[in-house]
């Protein structure tokens, strides 16, 4: 399933089927074969959108609801892929909320922000990388409505948000990959018994 045109054309001339690369992809393409691998970077800026600074740097954090982070990831899908959306809080690597989604866009971040604000009040700084997601004004909006100061990661900066990239380890290592998902559906149930599971 991580096999592209180059390593697939590679492996059928192994076997001794006489194939070049062009072949191949016209044949995936046919079939509707895909490698397995990280899609689109999901850290795109937008542009013109603000940028905050990164509030975070030698900052002690002892308490819930100081700090709260979120970041998006890619989830592979038997067929197709899907975003995955996480708020976490900090002090005690609880995940608040989550959404998945079929495309890039704002909504299913903001779905995911007020779901964790209505239940678990705001936190007094809100960590995000630089993407468009998280600059666009709908977004921030939202934070700065419930009085949240706003802070982003440096630019290639994947240790500024470090235990929100520590948990997409943990979801797709101890769920994705253990599993082919069919459906949009059949990935929210796992995940919604998973991050039970991981919460307590």
């Amino acid at each position: 399933p991580v096999y592209g045109s180059r390593r697939m054309s590679a492996y059928l001339n192994r076997l001794g089927h006489a194939v070049s690369r062009k072949r191949v992809q016209r044949l995936m393409r046919g079939m509707g074969l895909q490698a397995i691998y990280p899609k689109p970077c999901t850290s795109r800026p937008g542009t013109g959108h603000r940028i905050y600074p990164y509030l975070l740097r030698g900052r002690v954090i002892d308490r819930p609801n100081q700090v709260w982070a979120t970041d998006i990831t890619y989830i592979p899908l038997a067929r197709g892929f899907m975003y995955l959306v996480a708020i976490m809080d900090w002090h005690s690597r609880r995940v608040l909320a989550w959404r998945v989604s079929n495309t890039l866009d704002t909504d299913f971040c903001i779905d995911a922000l007020e779901e964790a604000l209505a239940c678990y009040g705001k936190p007094e700084i809100f960590n995000t990388d630089q993407g468009c997601q998280f600059t666009s004004q709908s977004f921030t909006e939202v934070l700065e409505a419930h009085d949240v100061r706003i802070s982003m990661d440096g630019k290639g900066c994947y240790q500024d948000n470090i235990f929100v990239e520590r948990l997409w380890r943990s979801v797709k290592y101890e769920c994705v990959y253990l599993k082919a998902f069919e459906s949009g559906a059949h990935l929210r149930g796992d995940l919604k018994r998973y991050f039970a599971w991981y919460n307590t």
